[in-house]
């Protein structure tokens, strides 16, 4: 249990680091907000037209007597429009990083150079096109992962008291190890790790992600909020990735001014 508030730990020493970088902070906030306008319109069209598009697709319907045709496509209306909503919760990460990659690199480096011993920084080594190649190929393999896990829950969401109950919690819990995945991705495509060895890595230790990821995934449900987060989710991650890899995470100068230690 210790390990859950080690992550979280992280998570909020993540935010104290980008409020002390104010530059890296006003950048890392351009691809969140450039995220969020397409997603604002996209939730707005599906708004919109929405149920014209049910209307559509069940032309079976048509002759149905009232009131269970609008009944009927009501509820599938506000289906499409939850599994939107559900969708947009687990796609906004993979997306907004993906969008700025170079912008939340350039920050993970930065984090990596204050904490590390040395100064020094891991680099890929690769070009940019290669980088943006492999992190568009890795989340799309995790929003699929994620898509299917959130279409089970929702199913499970029909369980009587459970589906009210047990199952949010649950969706909440997983919801905050793929955005873990996501974010400790800058930190650990840099090193060369593969997807397959970020997620044992992240399994074997559940409760640190969950510490991490579980209360970012509640705040993520605030669009706006996770414009402002997502700097300081990407540093945090950055410092829970060398815990994972078990590098030394010393304490940068302008920290350890702050709390009275001689850097």
């Amino acid at each position: 249990m210790r390990d859950l508030g080690v992550g979280f730990g992280y998570l909020l020493r993540g935010q104290r680091w980008v409020a002390r970088h104010g530059k890296q902070f006003g950048f890392g906030l351009l691809p969140g907000l450039i995220t969020l306008v397409l997603y604002a319109a996209a939730l707005v069209g599906l708004a919109l037209w929405g149920e014209d598009f049910v209307a559509w697709a069940t032309p079976f319907a048509d002759d149905w007597s009232s009131p269970w045709l609008g009944l009927f496509r009501g509820f599938l209306t506000a289906v499409l429009f939850a599994l939107g909503l559900l969708l947009s919760v687990l796609t906004f990460t993979a997306v907004t990083l993906l969008i700025g990659q170079p912008f939340y690199e350039n920050l993970s480096e930065k984090v990596d150079e204050d904490v590390s011993p040395d100064g020094h920084a891991p680099e890929s080594g690769l070009p940019l096109w290669r980088e943006l190649w492999i992190s568009g190929r890795d989340s799309l393999r995790i929003v699929l992962r994620a898509l299917l896990w959130g279409m089970l829950l929702f199913a499970l969401g029909f369980i009587p008291v459970a589906g009210q109950t047990v199952v949010p919690v649950i969706g909440f819990f997983v919801t905050g190890f793929f955005l873990t995945e996501e974010l400790t991705s800058v930190a650990l495509q840099r090193r060369g790790v593969e997807l397959r060895d970020r997620l044992a890595l992240l399994r074997g230790r559940k409760t640190l992600v969950w510490g991490f990821g579980t209360p970012l995934a509640l705040a993520f449900l605030v669009p706006l909020v996770a414009v402002f987060l997502m700097p300081g989710a990407v540093a945090g991650a950055t410092l829970m990735a060398r815990d994972l890899l078990g590098e030394e995470i010393a304490e940068d100068a302008e920290e350890a001014e702050e709390e009275g230690v001689a850097p």
